[in-house]
């Protein structure tokens, strides 16, 4: 099944919220990371992925939306194979996006040391898209920000014509149900993975992969 939207917002642009937000308006399932981290088929996947070899058609089974890393890492390849997708970028301003990739993602992946061994093959690939693909190796601020940047200005591109739309969470419902051509929905936007959740659900995810 081809993808019906793509996410190109790196993570921490409010992706989670974005995925509850699509699956609420019926374009579920929403591929996010949160499904990758216990999955090793998934992981499997994703590692070939960024090193050449991707299985798209077996990487999205199932799903009609996909937001997050990994696949912000490869969004542009993914339009290509699913070329009638509507593209998403989660916007946020790249200096409170870097803040918060500092403090959340970037030290997940660079702290080596706390990798839990069974889990080290999702660590693994967490570096392989993120770090080398996403940030093209660099982890210092003005590489990161450059990266991030560049990212964004691909997707503006697109929207000048049309192929994309420019989303931040304050903006609520109304342009998202614009863009995708279906009615607003009578509740709040979507509101999730703040700072402290975050952590929290890496750690529950990485518990329930132990089993």
């Amino acid at each position: 099944m081809a993808l019906e939207i793509i996410g190109a917002g790196f993570g921490r642009t409010g992706t989670y919220s974005l995925k509850a937000a699509l699956e609420r308006l019926g374009f579920g399932p929403c591929h996010h990371m949160s499904e990758v981290i216990g999955d090793a088929e998934q992981i499997r996947l994703w590692s070939d992925a960024a090193e050449g070899r991707p299985d798209y058609t077996g990487l999205f089974a199932g799903y009609r939306a996909a937001v997050d890393f990994p696949v912000a890492a490869f969004w542009p390849d993914v339009l290509a194979a699913s070329p009638d997708a509507k593209i998403i970028l989660s916007e946020r301003d790249p200096e409170d996006w870097y803040s918060s990739f500092s403090q959340t993602i970037l030290p997940l992946i660079l702290d080596r040391a706390a990798w839990p061994e069974d889990r080290r093959a999702w660590f693994e690939m967490l570096e392989q898209v993120i770090i080398h693909r996403a940030l093209g190796g660099r982890t210092d601020r003005d590489g990161i920000l450059a990266a991030y940047r560049a990212n964004v200005a691909k997707a503006r591109d697109m929207a000048k014509d049309g192929r994309a739309l420019l989303f931040h969470p304050r903006h609520g419902w109304e342009p998202l149900c614009r863009y995708l051509g279906v009615a607003v929905p009578d509740e709040p936007y979507p509101n999730t993975n703040k700072r402290a959740e975050f952590f929290a659900s890496v750690k529950s995810g990485i518990e329930e992969a132990a089993g």
